[in-house]
């Protein structure tokens, strides 16, 4: 009976979430938006890691939102795990060339990343700077002090990136690619198939 009524419990709680309505939240340019990049902003490719740009594919509709939430927030952060490099698999040059074609290319259609950072720890390492430790975001703040986790909002398609989010306090979004919600929905504030859909629905409550 616990059981059933637990389940209740977060089921009418996921629900309440989703109808949160973004309008209450006055998100403005003091807000923050935290990107995962693999499953968010290009395409994964299962089993393997995005070693080099040749293999690096945008998302549909991805350059597009990003140029509409730019108007949005003050600064939108990727945050991104890259452990191919701690297994040899790429290196950190490979990784870099990557991240400054994203920002160049978002730049050329009016949008905008502030900083992209990367962990190329192993997961066995446990280090902070992997998420779901949130190294990354304690950087960024180093980086840009105006930073406020309690304004931002971290968008990712991982449990860990969920997790990270909550740690530091902020607002989640998960990306589920088609798929269905993980298991810990606890961690999750708001869901949307991909990150044009959460633009489209978030531009239209702002």
């Amino acid at each position: 009976l616990l059981m059933i009524i637990s389940s209740i419990s977060e089921f009418l709680r996921t629900m309440n979430v989703q109808k949160m309505n973004w309008k209450n939240l006055h998100i403005n340019s003091g807000w923050t938006l935290f990107l995962d990049r693999d499953g968010v902003i290009n395409r994964k490719i299962d089993g393997d890691y995005v070693r080099n740009l040749p293999q690096f594919e945008w998302l549909p509709g991805v350059q597009e939102a990003l140029k509409k939430l730019a108007s949005v927030f003050g600064r939108i952060i990727i945050v991104t795990n890259q452990q191919g490099v701690g297994k040899g698999l790429m290196s950190g040059e490979d990784v870099e060339s990557i991240h400054q074609h994203m920002i160049k290319e978002v730049k050329k259609t009016g949008g905008r990343i502030d900083h992209v950072y990367y962990s190329p720890h192993l997961k066995q390492e446990n280090s902070d700077f992997r998420k779901p430790g949130i190294g990354m975001a304690l950087q960024s703040k180093r980086d840009f002090p105006e930073i406020d986790f309690t304004r931002s909002i971290m968008v990712g398609d991982s449990v860990s990136d969920m997790e990270f989010g909550k740690i530091a306090g902020m607002i989640t979004v998960f990306i589920t690619n088609g798929k269905t919600l993980p298991e810990q929905a606890n961690l999750i504030d708001h869901s949307y198939v991909d990150l044009s859909e959460f633009t489209s629905k978030f531009s239209q409550s702002v």
